[in-house]
């Protein structure tokens, strides 16, 4: 598959994506793509929240599509784009396009492209010396078209439609000795006049006349008499009778079963395992609807086209989706502390220290002039007023407050009513598991040997705060192995009274939340006055009092 110059683009942001993650990716490939020079998509590296489905389903937004690794694939490789062939081709003709294109695999297909088998030089030339095989054609079910062609002959009586179905190859000698092997629906190579009529009084169906000799009248008429097929060809005898199996169509021999094939989605490290486990050279390739696309063989496993991405919303390793090292970096455009994340060369890297991701880039589109439509203007606020929680948040600046109120204008939204409305969906708890509302806005964050995930969620009402505590709860142990952490803690963030009830799991997190806050655990929480904030207010103490232990 040739290299696009227009390569796709994708940005994503962090797993267990936020709204600002997921708002922001949209936003910013709307932007990339006015700008033109490649096509940018936005992607998701985990479910969507049911607060960000709320801002999605008001804006008439589609969530992103779903990306978890961006390791690359085999269609981030150049396939060769080889036809496939249909099962009737001669093995001649397979043979012929193989040499022409240097490729010693064809793939056979159906008229919908969908893959039947496939056949090889290998079966190509051991179809050719089996010497013995004399009934192949029949067995086969050869056109007389095929025979034809193998032999570049002409039709001198019969139908060309017609199908060999039964019968052996015989080189005509004399009559004597073809009247005692000759059966019914032999095929006959005979030039001599006396053979050829013999060999038609005995029942043959299919005459081939060599050398380009001249069929008798009587010959023809007698042959159309006993539905006797006529061939005349240049080839002599020698050649034509070599020539003539390899009309034997491919469908005969090729490999129908076990099939060693690649999907276009199929990881190049995987692939490079199956391809080191066998001899095959060749093998084939299908597209994400299962149709034969080309083929692929270890030579193109060198020519290898990294995806391209750009991430939002996060500059960590430990939050980024799978097969990162394996991807080329273009830009990041984020408002976290600088993380962990090496790139193979320069990148374009915006981090600003604001409330949200989308205020960065609201300030993007002011620099280069562009006003945002009114979905996209929705997107950027919803992710401001999400990051910052309307404005109360410690990370909330200015600038998110300022960028906000001129979304707002854009997306015809009043800010109060509407945010009201959005942290409202996102405390729904109706139908979740603990695991679905634990993992909706979870991080791992680590520095050295420390390593512990935090997981939050705001609510505007204490009612479903607290049912939101009484599920997680119980839930706390499980997390920390399907978190693989050795200790968690969670958010539940009031919005209107701003403050926290924290819980956590894990040996001694109790205690380093004792240290870094001064708080007490009474019924499994610590209630912590004034912090709402992951980024900027707990993250900070955790480290702190876990590096004054080290």
């Amino acid at each position: 598959m040739p290299a696009n110059i227009h390569r796709k683009v994708n940005i994503i942001g962090h797993q267990n994506p936020d709204t600002d993650s997921i708002c922001s990716a949209l936003a910013y490939a709307w932007f990339k793509n006015r700008q033109g020079g490649a096509v940018y998509e936005a992607r998701r590296a985990g479910q969507v929240s049911r607060e960000t489905q709320f801002v999605l389903d008001h804006f008439g937004v589609a969530a992103p599509r779903l990306c978890t690794d961006v390791s690359p694939q085999i269609k981030d490789i150049d396939i060769r784009e080889q036809p496939g062939i249909d099962g009737e081709m001669s093995l001649r003709e397979a043979w012929g396009r193989m040499r022409d294109a240097e490729c010693d695999t064809l793939c056979v297909v159906d008229a919908d492209n969908e893959l039947l088998g496939l056949i090889t030089v290998k079966d190509i030339a051991n179809a050719n010396l089996d010497l013995f095989d004399v009934g192949v054609l029949s067995a086969a079910g050869t056109s007389c078209r095929n025979v034809l062609a193998t032999l570049e002959g002409e039709l001198a009586v019969g139908d060309a439609d017609t199908r060999f179905t039964r019968g052996n190859i015989h080189i005509g000698t004399t009559p004597e000795a073809m009247e005692a092997t000759l059966e019914d629906g032999d095929i006959v190579l005979a030039n001599r006049y006396e053979a050829q009529t013999c060999a038609i009084e005995c029942g043959a169906g299919c005459l081939i006349v060599c050398n380009g000799a001249d069929v008798p009248r009587t010959v023809r008429a007698r042959a159309a008499e006993k539905g006797c097929t006529v061939i005349t060809t240049a080839f002599d005898t020698y050649a034509a009778a070599r020539l003539v199996s390899m009309a034997a169509p491919v469908r005969h021999f090729m490999i129908r079963d076990n099939i060693l094939k690649f999907s276009v989605n199929t990881a190049i490290e995987d692939a490079r395992k199956v391809m080191a486990s066998v001899r095959h050279r060749y093998f084939p390739v299908l597209d994400v609807e299962g149709k034969y696309c080309g083929l692929v063989s270890r030579r193109n496993l060198l020519n290898l086209h990294r995806k391209q991405i750009i991430l939002v919303d996060h500059n960590e390793r430990s939050q980024a989706v799978e097969g990162l090292e394996q991807a080329e970096i273009l830009e990041i455009i984020d408002h976290h502390r600088i993380g962990d994340l090496e790139t193979s060369g320069p990148v374009y890297f915006r981090n600003v220290p604001v409330g949200c991701t989308a205020t960065i880039l609201y300030g993007l589109f002011r620099e280069a002039d562009v006003t945002p439509p009114k979905e996209i203007a929705g997107l950027l606020l919803s992710a401001i007023l999400s990051d910052t929680l309307m404005f109360r948040s410690p990370t909330s600046t200015p600038l998110d407050e300022n960028a906000a109120r001129a979304l707002a204008v854009l997306a015809g939204e009043d800010i109060p009513t509407y945010a009201q409305q959005m942290f409202e969906a996102g405390g729904d708890l109706t139908g979740k598991s603990a695991e679905d509302v634990f993992f909706t806005d979870f991080k791992v964050f680590s520095r050295g040997d420390i390593k512990f995930g935090v997981g939050q969620s705001s609510y505007m009402t204490h009612k479903n705060r607290t049912a939101a505590e009484k599920l997680i709860r119980p839930f706390l142990p499980q997390a920390l192995s399907h978190a693989g952490v050795p200790m968690v803690f969670y958010m539940f963030t009031d919005v209107q009274s701003q403050s926290t009830d924290l819980m956590c799991s894990g040996v001694g997190a109790e205690s380093i939340v004792k240290d870094a806050f001064g708080a007490d655990f009474k019924d499994g929480k610590a209630v912590l006055a004034g912090v709402v904030s992951r980024k900027k207010q707990l993250i900070p103490a955790l480290m702190a009092a876990l590096q004054a232990r080290t």
